[in-house]
């Protein structure tokens, strides 16, 4: 269900659809920028602003998968103070997961994971919103450049540019780290 009709008489059951197709994946990557409890509710957003704004959905311009995932965003970027804080948390927490395994190569393993997590995190809160917004799209929800242009109704070159210089800044920030 690519780029269904919104604006028919089966409209809600077309809307629950979607909510089945998507709602998981979409929780799942809310989750990571933000945190479970807040990802419960966008996704309730998500889906209660995609019935009230039904009729805006042009299919021609954008897939239902790339709507949704541009409404989210959008609210994502409401939270954007929490989703730095929430960054920055995760990435001082990864590390905290562990403690108290014995030293292994395991445990060896996991640290160096959990500093990894770490420095991550903290880059991805240091990019700026739009770049963050791309590079998680592709990273974390699995757009194509091509959904996230449709997504944020911005052009395909604008979202390789930002997802080039958010990139750019990770291998930076992370390379300059080691």
């Amino acid at each position: 269900m690519e780029r269904p009709d919104l604006t028919g008489a089966d409209a809600s059951a077309v809307l629950a659809r979607l909510y089945d197709e998507h709602a998981r994946a979409l929780h799942r990557y809310l989750a990571r920028r933000l945190d479970p409890t807040t990802a419960d509710d966008l996704v309730a957003d998500t889906f209660l602003l995609a019935w009230e704004q039904r009729g805006r959905y042009e299919p021609a311009r954008a897939t239902a998968r790339a709507w949704i995932y541009g409404i989210a965003t959008n609210l994502v970027r409401r939270h954007a103070r929490s989703e730095v804080r929430g960054l920055r948390a995760a990435a001082r927490d990864v590390g905290r997961a562990h403690v108290g395994e014995g030293i292994d190569s395991v445990a060896v393993s996991r640290a160096d994971a959990s500093a990894e997590a770490r420095r991550l995190g903290s880059a991805l809160a240091e990019l700026r919103q739009e770049e963050r917004d791309v590079l998680l799209l592709v990273a974390w929800a699995g757009l194509r450049p091509v959904e996230v242009a449709e997504a944020l109704k911005i052009d395909t070159g604008t979202v390789r540019t930002r997802l080039h210089r958010a990139r750019s800044a990770l291998r930076t920030q992370l390379g300059a780290e080691r």
